[in-house]
């Protein structure tokens, strides 16, 4: 009697029962409701299938990932986004940043939006005070909106926010403080200026997964000194920036690779003597003059 061998499956067989299981995935968005829901699940499963048999990715791994996107879900909270954190030191908020920006000659380069941002920030007038009692050295703040034609932009809102001296953000402290945010209306000559506080470079969060998968990678979590802006006009694109400090250590080495050469902006140091908005100040405040100038958004 003849005994045969089980069958070993070669390497074009585990191949193609692998293609198998993406192929069946993705034609079950077929039935999509939208076109587009369509195109972009399709991508994702055949992405996401191909780096699991790139990396020939373990159950163990698997697991690990479960896990790490699950406590990621739970650290997030009202006043916490630790996805968009995710997505930041994962160089995702800025490759969309990029794909996303238009493209026009002139205009205000985009960066990241951060997870700190809230909507419920107050309004303060013309010179007004953003601080609001976050810590830091005064540092007076000013510009023009503009679209790119040179029109100055009057009336329109333009939002900053940034951490203070010991580098938080009112958000990280308990409670429900408001402090180094708020927004206001530009000018009849698009001018906008107020009082803040000079920015300090900062660690990202990174007591939960993030900073797990920061630590893992043997990188920094620092984000170097810069103030953000969000700017709103109709008529043109909305412009997410920030204004960054000159020779901060870690303008090359930006946790989250928001960094752009022209947003690098110098904050002048004084000593005491009368401020640009009349008032006089002991001791010391910096100022910075950043401009900001929008895309116009193309006509139907």
């Amino acid at each position: 009697m003849t005994l045969t061998a089980p069958h070993q499956p070669d390497a074009d067989d585990q191949a193609g029962r692998e293609q198998a299981v993406t192929d069946e995935v993705v034609a079950s968005f077929a039935t999509s409701t939208t076109e587009r829901y369509r195109e972009v699940m399709t991508s994702l499963v055949r992405h996401l299938h191909g780096f699991a048999r790139d990396v020939r990715l373990t159950n163990a791994e698997w697991e690990t990932a479960i896990d790490f996107l699950t406590r990621t879900g739970q650290k997030c909270d009202e006043r916490r986004q630790e996805f968009i954190l995710l997505s930041d030191v994962l160089g995702l908020s800025m490759q969309t940043v990029g794909i996303n920006a238009p493209a026009s000659a002139g205009a205000t380069e985009s960066t990241v939006f951060g997870p700190f941002f809230v909507d419920d920030a107050p309004e303060i007038p013309l010179g007004g005070d953003l601080a609001h009692g976050a810590k830091g050295t005064p540092c007076w703040v000013s510009g023009q909106v503009r679209s790119t034609d040179g029109t100055p932009l009057a009336g329109v809102r333009i939002d900053a926010w940034e951490a203070d001296e010991d580098g938080f953000y009112d958000t990280q402290y308990e409670g429900n403080r408001t402090a180094g945010r708020g927004w206001q209306v530009t000018g009849e000559n698009g001018e906008y200026r107020f009082w803040s506080v000079q920015p300090v470079h900062y660690p990202v969060p990174n007591d939960g997964p993030v900073g797990e998968l920061i630590t893992a990678a043997g990188r920094r979590p620092m984000r170097p000194a810069h103030l953000h802006f969000k700017v709103t006009a109709p008529g043109h694109h909305t412009l997410i920036t920030h204004a960054f400090v000159a020779g901060d250590p870690y303008l090359h080495n930006d946790a989250v690779f928001g960094v752009k050469d022209s947003l690098i902006a110098e904050f002048t140091q004084h000593q005491g003597g009368t401020a640009p908005d009349g008032t006089t100040r002991d001791g010391r405040w910096t100022q910075v003059q950043f401009d900001l100038v929008l895309a116009q958004q193309e006509q139907p």
